[in-house]
């Protein structure tokens, strides 16, 4: 029997008291959607706390698309930090959504982001606050369809045990269309049965249950997917790309938090899709194509969102914002918005080859705080090899116009583990920061008074689904730290370079998780029994609980991460397709190790990923490409 809707905030408003940040709790934002009427409801629920979660755009989007449609509306819910849900547990108080304090299970939908592989736990501790069944095959008719998206989708097999549907690539137009195909047939008495099957006919929706795993001479041990026999369900899934960017809301993110949250700031998606073709890089391949939003779409709709939302800082979100081909003209019409109003336009990081004078003094509008440079290896070698496509010359040449415009704080980006990498590769990171501490030196003086700094951030490459490295085995963990030992020997005795590196624990666990097929569900579920949430927290994870699980369900997280898969196996994650085809990424995985570079087809010609020629879709570009 469906769980009755009805608003339940009196069972939290005592308990706010008790907990840190009680705003994680208030409903009523400024630009929430305030109908609710339905009457047929869907929650969007970013599995983390509200504050990590409230800024994601691909919420914004799906929440604002599907409170657009007639009949259909639209709440949000994030899962609460372990103080109230410790309080929720000792009361037996169920998950209620934001907006009118009804119990998630109540809803006739509830989807979920995938941001990353370590948010997995979280997804199992929802479903189980809610008092839903964590095991698809276990919900009754009454349950609500439960369904995912996001980034991590496109290897979803480790949780295809949870999914009843699974939406890959872009969701603007699919998420309606799953909505009200879902609703028409509850309407109509449909089972879930019926009601699932109907869903694999949808393009880019990927039903698990209608897939069985099949282990062979051809697959890697984790086997691959197939359909059923006697389902109408296609071999290969793949994704849906919103052929014209423009078309869409150029700001999604409508919603004033009470409360800061990670990224408090205006954002707007200036362009979706990256053709740099970096080979470790999964969102480089599963956005693509490029389509640009037009300029003047940009500069109109940021000018009329500052005037209402009360922001100090406006971001342009994308893969590679200053690949735009209007990008110095936009940043210039940005800056006349801004001037004189104390607001700062800030761009997530900036490619070292498009960085010149005139991109370095468009930027410089608003206040200065660092720039981001992601240069990802530190030898000349190692970016061929990752396609970085860019020079020694582009960091120095970037890192200049920097100093001179004014910035006396650079972020550097940089990778371990790559293929190929020596221990000279990592001693170049420390010589490529030092020669960026050097140059700002040389341009505005030396001394403490300069203020300038180099902060140096190192993470562990984790191989993925759809990139030319998924073949790749991950680097053990006594090999990452003993080059993390290496690079700090390597580092000079100078405080205004600051090292920092991720933990290589964190990343072997992200990295099992990113190569399992669907009998990975089992180490998740007894990691989440054990009492694993908040894997991406330091704070709250326990390596030593992942090791347990991982022993208690007979694997090795090590022997999961670090195995090297043959390039002609069948993978468990082929049948979710962003359409860049296989025989592209192993071409691509050939010229890393020859150190040979592919271009960007967005400036040269077709290097054949196969993308637009299967979805029928193009590279959309404004201006003209340098």
């Amino acid at each position: 029997m469906r769980v009755e809707r009805r608003d339940c905030f009196h069972l939290i408003e005592p308990l706010l008291p008790l907990v840190e940040k009680p705003a994680r709790y208030l409903d009523h934002e400024w630009g929430a959607c305030e109908d609710q009427s339905g009457p047929f409801h869907v929650c969007m629920v970013y599995a983390d706390v509200y504050e990590i979660g409230q800024p994601n755009l691909g919420i914004a989007i799906l929440y604002n698309q599907l409170n657009s449609c007639e009949g259909i509306s639209c709440e949000r819910a994030y899962l609460p930090w372990t103080d109230m849900i410790s309080l929720m547990r000792e009361r037996s108080i169920p998950l209620l959504s934001l907006e009118s304090a009804s119990p998630l299970a109540s809803f006739d939908v509830i989807g979920f982001t995938l941001a990353h592989e370590l948010i997995m736990t979280n997804v199992l501790e929802v479903l189980d606050l809610s008092g839903i069944p964590k095991r698809s095959i276990e919900r009754d008719e009454d349950d609500p369809i439960i369904i995912a998206g996001g980034p991590s989708a496109y290897n979803v097999e480790p949780m295809a045990a949870v999914f009843d549907a699974v939406l890959l690539g872009d969701g603007e137009e699919s998420i309606k269309d799953v909505a009200r195909r879902i609703r028409d047939l509850r309407s109509e008495g449909a089972s879930r049965a019926e009601i699932l099957s109907s869903l694999a006919g949808i393009q880019c929706v990927y039903v698990p249950s209608l897939y069985e795993k099949v282990v062979d001479g051809t697959s890697t041990r984790w086997g691959y997917a197939v359909p059923i026999a006697g389902f109408d369900a296609p071999e290969v899934v793949y994704k849906r790309c919103e052929p014209d960017f423009a078309a869409t809301e150029p700001i999604a993110q409508r919603i004033v938090p009470y409360l800061e949250t990670v990224q408090d700031r205006l954002s707007i998606e200036v362009l979706r899709g990256c053709a740099r073709g970096c080979r470790f890089c999964q969102a480089g391949m599963t956005y693509r194509p490029v389509r640009e939003r037009p300029m003047e779409q940009i500069v109109d709709a940021t000018s009329k969102a500052l005037a209402t939302c009360g922001y100090d800082e406006v971001s342009l979100s994308s893969l590679s914002t200053t690949d735009h081909s209007q990008c110095k003209e936009m940043l210039e019409e940005l800056g006349k918005v801004v001037d004189d109003k104390g607001i700062r336009v800030s761009l997530p990081s900036q490619r070292l080859d498009s960085f010149g004078v005139d991109m370095a003094a468009a930027v410089a509008c608003g206040r200065k705080s660092s720039l981001t440079f992601a240069p990802e290896a530190g030898s000349q070698r190692l970016r061929d090899v990752i396609n970085k496509n860019v020079t020694e010359d582009d960091l120095e040449f970037a890192a200049r116009n920097a100093f001179r415009n004014g910035w006396r704080k650079v972020k550097l980006y940089y990778m371990m583990g790559l293929p190929t990498e020596t221990d000279d590769d990592i001693r170049a990171i420390v010589e490529t920061a030092t020669r960026v501490l050097e140059i700002g030196r040389e341009v505005v003086g030396k001394g403490r008074k300069s203020g300038i700094t180099v902060s140096v951030s190192v993470a562990v490459l984790v191989p993925k689904a759809y990139t030319a490295f998924q073949w790749c085995g991950q680097l053990p963990v006594e090999e990452v730290r003993r080059r993390q030992a290496l690079l700090l020997a390597s580092a000079p005795k100078d405080r205004d370079i600051r090292i920092s590196y991720h933990d290589a624990r964190t990343s072997l666990v992200e990295g099992a998780l990113s190569k399992m097929g669907r009998d990975g569900f089992d180490l998740i579920l007894e990691a989440w029994k054990r009492g694993c949430r908040f894997d991406a927290w330091s704070s709250e994870f326990s390596f030593e609980t992942w090791q347990e699980a991982a022993r208690a369900v007979g694997l090795d997280l090590e022997d999961v991460a670090c195995e090297e898969f043959p390039l002609d196996a069948r993978l468990p994650w082929d049948h979710t397709s962003p359409a860049v085809s296989k025989g592209f990424l192993q071409r691509e995985w050939r010229r890393a190790l020859d150190g040979v570079t592919t271009a960007d087809c967005t400036m040269t010609s077709c290097t054949g990923c196969g993308v637009c020629q299967t979805l029928g879709v193009a590279n959309v570009i404004q201006g003209e490409r340098s």
